[in-house]
Formats: structure tokens, sequence, C-alpha cells
């Protein structure tokens, strides 16, 4: 399938990035139905309005909405309890547009503007200081954008990262080595060119 028929579908999605689809996120749901191994009714916070857009864009029959993958609820926001937070960033690490910040033993905070409502968040907080509240507006395109671009930027990061990891890094013993040997052959080198 196209790369334009993917990012069609993606367009039409919520990019909440929650996985409740079962895939990894949006982009990943949208090859699927792009490629037929994935139906158009498996996003809760799209709801049956999500079905009948992603229904529009592949001229499929519009169907209902699988509720086995959850229940459309209204947009919900995550909010960190400052007494209860211990720092332990498993959070941030869970957060697919990096929406939560802090820093490792030192209180967390959700950027409202910036939260999907996944609740990603919730299930690897060891001491349940998160909570969910109703959101005072409506999600929207524009604001389904900037989630796309900021997941799209944590996974291309975090790719980064595990490449940067699988590299394989010379050992100091054997850096050093090189560099001597290095430098015996220049000094080989000119010795020869003067002889």
């Amino acid at each position: 399938m196209s790369g334009a028929r993917i990012d069609d579908i993606d367009a039409v999605l919520p990019q909440t990035q929650c996985r409740q689809c079962g895939y990894d996120g949006c982009r990943p749901y949208a090859a699927a139905i792009a490629s037929g191994a994935a139906e158009i009714d498996r996003c809760p916070p799209g709801g049956e309005d999500g079905v009948a857009r992603s229904a529009a864009v592949v001229g499929r029959a519009v169907v209902p909405l699988d509720r086995s993958r959850g229940a459309t609820k209204p947009l919900a926001l995550a909010v960190i309890d400052e007494a209860l937070c211990i720092g332990c960033t498993l959070c941030i690490q869970a957060c697919p547009v990096d929406a939560i910040v802090g820093g490792a033993k030192r209180m967390h905070d959700v950027v409202t503007e910036l939260c999907t409502g996944c609740e990603l968040c919730l299930p690897p907080c060891p001491v349940d200081c998160i909570r969910m509240v109703a959101a005072d507006f409506s999600w929207d395109d524009a604001q389904a954008a900037q989630a796309r671009r900021r997941h799209d930027a944590r996974r291309a990061r975090l790719a980064r990262r595990r490449d940067d990891v699988a590299k394989p890094v010379m050992p100091v013993v054997s850096r050093k080595q090189a560099i001597i040997e290095a430098a015996i052959a220049r000094a080989a080198a000119r010795r020869m060119g003067r002889a």
C-alpha cells in the first residue's frame, strides 16, 4: 500500500497513541488498515465518528466500534499527585508523546497541553500517584497533528538511542593501543622518508 494512503488513514486517527488498537501507535495501525491486516473499528478514542472517517478514507462500509478494545470516553488528562510522586521516571518512559517532565528522584508533572489522555502512564506507576481528570476542551485536528509530531519525534529519538547502544564501542585499551600503533607507524614513515 502506498505511503500516501497510510498518511490519509493516519490523518483521520485521533493520535492518542494509546495502543488500544493493538498496534504501537496510530501510524502502525493506519499501515495495518491500509494493508488489510486490521479492521477500521479498533480505535476507542476515535469512537464511532473515527470509524466513519476511516471508512470514508479506505472506501469500506461503516461498521460498529469493536467494544472489546475499550470504551469511547470523553477526553481526560493525566495529573500527578506531587505528594505521592517518588520520581521513579516510569511514567516518563511510558508517555508516547513526552508530555511528562521531571527527573529521577524528583517530582514529575504532566504538561496538560501535550497530554493525549492515553492512560499509558497509569500502569507503570508503582505508587498510583497519577489520576485522569476530565479535560475542559475537546480534542481537535491541530492537537492531533501536534501529538503525531511529538510521537514521531520521540520514536526517532529512541531509535537513535538504540542505534547508539548497538554500535560497537572500542574498548579503552584497544583504542589506546590503536593510537600508539598509529603514532609509531607515522614516526616510522617519517624516518623512512628521511633516509
